[in-house]
């Protein structure tokens, strides 16, 4: 699962109308002077109407927009309002997802490609499920697999010179590991509902984000709803295992159908939601994802009987790198312009509990780099802020040796990167190769890195030390969607969607009780491959993360499970952003 601002000062996050102090002009030439001091001290927004120019200016601090809520379709948006609050339409959401978790469609990592493996074939029950509680979409809307699994969906619009709305999410789930299925409080593919939670493996990962997207289209087809922008949905199917036959494909697949040239309003995908932070409640809709390269660290040397070792057999010499590896860390740099630094403007503006010396920090932060450097000993604290702001490192497979008594001819080791949105896959290869000259020489090894000779040409060796990416998975950290300015429209129009759902979930009218900030996850999804679909890629679920009421400590691991509560409202966050999209002319 998986946190605009810029560098300059930083403004109220409510900027009330600007207004003349209420003196009367006792003559024509004070009074002419008078307008041209408001003209000049507040320019062209003195003559637009108050809604106009109360918008933010979201070049700077924190700016928040208004909800969004659907004005044509307003009589439509009520009715499933008021549905979602009944009885029985709660019960049929439960069932749909219920259902769902109870098809298990587990993928493991590095599986052959579709039809050559049966365990691929979890995933035609899932179809059949999905063709049987929702036969309206599939009635409706038109239907295309994609390498047999992955699925995509196409609700026509009546106008097709709108650009369309990609809506995506992914089938499968990790595996139970079954030395853990005793530690469920209900079973892993239960799908139990004990009258609050829904349990099970993909209840909120990501079958809550899947499930709630064709619940949404199948109740807004029951109520008469038909598109004016198309809506697609792309559902892959191995996202758990990098996604490359299921979105891979998808991406392929729609770059054909719909070309290459951005041809999609904005993408999104299963991601964020909203929690309490500083005492105030924060969305972070993701609109970037670092980059990932996993390193092959491999050492050889001749074998030999272990009775005659030598002063460090291949195991000793990985040994020392690794741990070389981890006493230099990359090294972590708080940059304005990166969204983490984003985040953590939204939190001090809007944050009420925010200790006020960190507050006052943070916005020095934006104009004096001494600020800026302390406010980053105090947050790299924190790992989970220091692993979203820089690349990170983690020697995750290590092997070596066959036998006791025999010298280990080879060992290698896997060190998986995460790479920061400031940096890129050529250079975090260069820090990796650089990294390991000295003890290259020490050992007397023969070096060469990414294809590359690094070791001196006729120096004497007595083995290799090879890096390489290991399965030639390299990827570069994501574009980052526009979150002010031109080009913005889709995250401001996702930013009031948001408000919109969480003020009318709880049925208050004070948008203000929410802020969208711009917010990234440690981790990738499916949106990899579709980069070139749009400029506005969001990772966005509107999970409810406040206190406990969503149990994500459970995804990846035992008791995931999804509360009733948060899958309606995810429903009613679908069905808000599919009728903002609709009227929208700004997307």
């Amino acid at each position: 699962m998986s946190t605009g601002m810029s560098d300059k000062t930083i403004l109220p996050a409510a900027r009330q109308p600007l207004r003349p102090k209420p003196f009367c002009p006792r003559t024509a030439a004070v009074a002419l002077a008078c307008v041209a001091l408001v003209i000049l001290s507040h320019g062209w927004r003195f003559f637009l109407p108050r809604n106009h120019w109360q918008t933010r200016d979201i070049t700077a601090g924190c700016p928040q927009v208004d909800a969004l809520v659907p004005q044509r379709n307003a009589e439509l948006f009520a009715n499933i309002g008021d549905l979602l609050a009944t009885a029985d339409f709660k019960a049929r959401a439960v069932n749909w997802l219920a259902g769902a978790v109870q098809v298990p469609t587990e993928v493991y990592d590095a599986m052959p490609p579709v039809g050559q493996d049966p365990r691929w074939e979890v995933f035609a029950p899932f179809h059949d499920y999905l063709r049987s509680a929702f036969p309206l979409v599939h009635e409706t809307l038109s239907l295309t697999k994609v390498n047999t699994y992955g699925l995509l969906f196409e609700w026509s619009g009546s106008i097709s010179e709108l650009k369309p709305v990609l809506l995506a999410a992914h089938q499968d789930v990790v595996p139970v590991e079954p030395s853990t299925y005793g530690d469920w409080t209900h079973p892993p593919f239960s799908g139990h509902f004990d009258g609050e939670y829904i349990w099970g493996r993909g209840s909120s990962d990501d079958k809550s984000g899947l499930i709630g997207i064709m619940s949404t289209i199948e109740t807004m087809i029951s109520q008469g709803f038909k598109p004016t922008r198309t809506i697609v949905l792309a559902f892959g199917f191995d996202e758990e295992a990098s996604g490359f036959q299921g979105a891979g494909s998808l991406g392929a697949a729609m770059r054909s159908i719909y070309g290459e040239d951005l041809p999609f309003a904005f993408v999104l995908d299963e991601g964020g939601g909203f929690t309490d932070t500083y005492g105030s409640v924060f969305a972070t809709p993701g609109v970037a994802e670092k980059g990932y390269l996993d390193t092959h660290v491999e050492v050889t040397s001749p074998g030999g009987h272990s009775s005659v070792p030598p002063a460090h057999t291949t195991i000793g010499m990985l040994a020392a790198l690794v741990v070389h590896y981890e006493n230099n860390p990359y090294k972590l740099e708080l940059l304005r312009d990166s969204i983490p630094y984003k985040t953590l403007q939204c939190q001090a503006e809007h944050g009420a509990t925010m200790p006020k010396p960190l507050k006052k920090l943070i916005q020095r932060s934006t104009h004096s780099s001494r600020a800026l450097r302390k406010l980053e000993k105090i947050l790299f604290e924190d790992p989970w802020i220091s692993s979203l702001v820089g690349t990170t490192q983690a020697v995750d497979i290590i092997h070596g040796g066959v036998k006791s008594n025999a010298l280990p001819e080879q060992a290698y080791a896997l060190v998986n990167h995460r790479i920061s949105t400031q940096s890129s896959v050529a250079e975090t290869m260069a820090h990796d190769a650089a990294l390991l000259v000295d003890l290259a020489e020490r050992f007397n090894l023969s070096y060469s890195a990414f294809g590359k000779t690094i070791s001196k040409e006729g120096a004497p060796t007595i083995g290799t030390l090879t890096l390489k990416d290991a399965y030639d998975t390299s990827l570069e950290p994501a574009p980052v969607s526009p979150i002010s300015g031109a080009g913005s429209e889709a995250y401001q129009l996702l930013s009031g969607t948001i408000k919109a759902t969480y003020t009318a979930h709880r049925a208050i009218d004070d948008s203000s009780t929410i802020t969208v900030a711009p917010g990234m996850s440690t981790g990738n999804t499916d949106t990899r491959y579709y980069w070139e679909l749009s400029r506005s890629i969001f990772r966005y679920n509107h999970n409810n993360m406040l206190g406990s009421k969503n149990r994500l400590g459970g995804v990846h691991t035992v008791n995931e499970a999804m509360s009733a509560d948060s899958f309606l409202e995810m429903i009613r966050f679908f069905t808000t952003l599919i009728l903002n999209a609709d009227e929208s002319t700004a997307i």
